[in-house]
């Protein structure tokens, strides 16, 4: 998913990014890994197809005709059902060890506490549950020309909340992506994101070797194995299979 923020990107950009061959992979993957009843976040009008074997509730921030009011370059697309309103990166109003598996593509990049997001997520799965992600590269993104977030920063952001980087994030996402250059421009675009209740970028960006360096340095905060690690056209996915020991608190 690439929320509305993609449709700022120049037409060539936006056709080799919708052009991503990413259905075929995600599904076959889907049906290896899904079964049983979980929660897919954040899905809007590309939920992953769900195998036979699966029963998807999906979890937005807010209900899918509030989601089209706010994103109207959406309106050709069909939105899936909101069957659950909640914050993704906390899941505050699902009960811990309840569900069989978490999907959360292209996602994470909108989270400001990815750490904090991720073990949620594990959070609420039982034991032997499965997380699917799906996480961009950002070298073949609109993200290309960022800096990859560094681990040290995600685990700042998950100590001390996200508020000391926030600017940071908006003023990179500002120069970089929207290629804004003009200071008055820039203050100008600080202030609407600033006032957002949402904020609609990408805070952090990885590369395939990033993603891996965290997953690593999850192992400290959630017991976990991984099933899988494929490169499928920009993204990274990732599936890991939820252990028997307790997750720390976020």
């Amino acid at each position: 998913m690439v929320r509305h923020c993609f449709q700022r990107l120049p037409g060539p950009l936006r056709r080799a990014v919708a052009g991503s061959r990413a259905a075929l992979d995600r599904e076959r993957i889907a049906r290896w890994y899904l079964h049983g009843r979980g929660i897919e976040i954040g899905a809007l009008h590309q939920p992953l197809p769900a195998p036979r074997s699966a029963r998807v509730s999906y979890v937005d921030r807010l209900g899918a005709e509030d989601l089209r009011r706010e994103m109207p370059e959406l309106e050709a697309h069909p939105i899936v059902r909101v069957d659950i309103v909640d914050d993704g990166e906390r899941l505050a109003s699902i009960a811990d060890g309840t569900q069989d598996f978490v999907v959360a593509n292209h996602f994470l990049e909108h989270c400001e506490d990815p750490i904090g997001a991720i073990v949620s997520m594990f959070r609420v799965l039982r034991p032997d549950g499965i997380l699917y992600m799906a996480v961009p590269d950002k070298r073949y993104t609109f993200d290309a020309d960022r800096p990859v977030t560094p681990l040290a920063h995600l685990l700042r952001d998950h100590r001390e909340g996200p508020a000391w980087s926030r600017r940071q994030h908006h003023e990179e996402w500002i120069r970089l992506v929207e290629r804004a250059t003009a200071p008055e421009a820039i203050e100008v675009r600080l202030a609407d994101l600033t006032r957002a209740t949402h904020h609609p970028i990408h805070f952090h960006v990885w590369t395939q070797t990033e993603v891996l360096e965290l997953i690593v340095a999850l192992h400290g905060l959630v017991a976990f194995d991984v099933e899988l690690i494929a490169r499928n056209g920009s993204e990274v996915i990732v599936v890991a299979q939820k252990g028997a020991k307790a997750v720390t608190a976020p």
